[in-house]
């Protein structure tokens, strides 16, 4: 007797893996994970702490190209909209020393708030982060509205945080 192939198992693999990359438009938007974020300077920030902000979590590593392309838009990015209610917290990968990330923070004057995942615990709640950059946007009410993974489409962020920031 030959088994027979049930077609919804076929596709159960395929859908996992396009379910992985967080397409926008998917699925509804998802709470953001409460996080303790342990900042460069020593400090924590906390998601009660951000809360009623429009988030841009950032994941990202000193040795990652695009990373390190990107970081002049996010500074960008976060000057232009902070006044409005807008936070940005990039958080450094479990991989990169404490010591290349401190140097790079300094020495690119970054003015947004920088965290170390010092043992993977945030890019484990935050979807498995292994690809950097990836960057996460969540609106007022801690949902998650935006992932990228890759370098964003800075003109099409612009238009997103606008519109999520007039929400107030």
């Amino acid at each position: 007797m030959t088994p027979r192939i049930r077609p919804w198992l076929l596709a159960t693999p395929l859908l996992a893996a396009v379910g992985g990359l967080g397409l926008a438009g998917c699925a509804p938007a998802e709470r953001a994970p409460e996080s303790t974020f342990r900042l460069l300077d020593g400090s924590t920030l906390t998601s009660a702490d951000l809360r009623g902000k429009v988030l841009l979590v950032n994941f990202w590593a000193t040795t990652c190209v695009s990373c390190v392309k990107e970081m002049p838009q996010l500074i960008e990015t976060h000057r232009r909209f902070a006044a409005r209610g807008f936070e940005t917290v990039a958080v450094a990968m479990s991989y990169d020393p404490p010591e290349w990330v401190a140097n790079f923070v300094r020495t690119r004057q970054l003015p947004f708030k920088v965290a170390l995942d010092s043992d993977g615990t945030l890019a484990r709640h935050w979807g498995e982060v292994k690809l950097t950059p990836t960057t996460y946007i969540v609106d007022r009410q801690g949902r998650i509205v935006k992932r990228y993974v890759g370098e964003p489409d800075f003109a099409a962020l612009a238009q997103l945080l606008d519109k999520l920031l007039a929400e107030g």
